[in-house]
């Protein structure tokens, strides 16, 4: 597992989406690998797209507690890489608990990553939003600096 200083790493602010505008599942996934594809992270969209939809196909990635972390290896990145986004109202993702999502985190990686830090970070995030006090914090982020104090521990 990451230390949570060095999971930030993982986050740009390009790559942040304080409210999003997507109401289904399908559409949060997209807006999400816009971030990505816009900042050329991804090189070809559809094939992570595709990938995206396979792997939520094997069992749905909102995990509960109002968030989702869809993810991923796919030849289409060269870096892991990560992107938020927060739905007010929440959204409808199959999750575990049935509720709806208000947290996504969308982890996309290369099939063999330097440093093989894919699973730590997946391990990371999820140690950080099983604890409540962060999932409200990020519930009221505005900006890309407050979000980043909750992932360190500092807010």
């Amino acid at each position: 597992m990451l230390q949570r200083a060095e999971l930030t790493k993982y986050f740009k602010s390009t790559l942040f989406i304080p409210q999003l505008k997507s109401k289904t599942k399908d559409a949060v996934l997209k807006e999400l690998l816009d971030l990505f594809v816009q900042v050329k992270y991804i090189r070809n969209r559809d094939l992570v797209l595709e990938m995206l939809h396979q792997r939520e196909k094997l069992g749905s990635t909102g995990i509960g507690k109002n968030v989702a972390i869809p993810h991923g290896r796919t030849t289409a990145t060269s870096d892991v890489i990560v992107a938020f986004g927060r739905s007010e109202q929440g959204i409808d993702f199959d999750a575990i608990d049935k509720k709806p999502v208000h947290l996504f985190f969308m982890v996309i990686a290369p099939p063999h990553d330097e440093g093989n830090v894919y699973l730590p970070i997946l391990g990371s995030l999820v140690t950080v939003l099983n604890l409540k006090k962060n999932r409200d914090k990020l519930l009221k982020v505005n900006t890309f600096e407050e979000f980043i104090e909750v992932i360190t521990g500092e807010s």
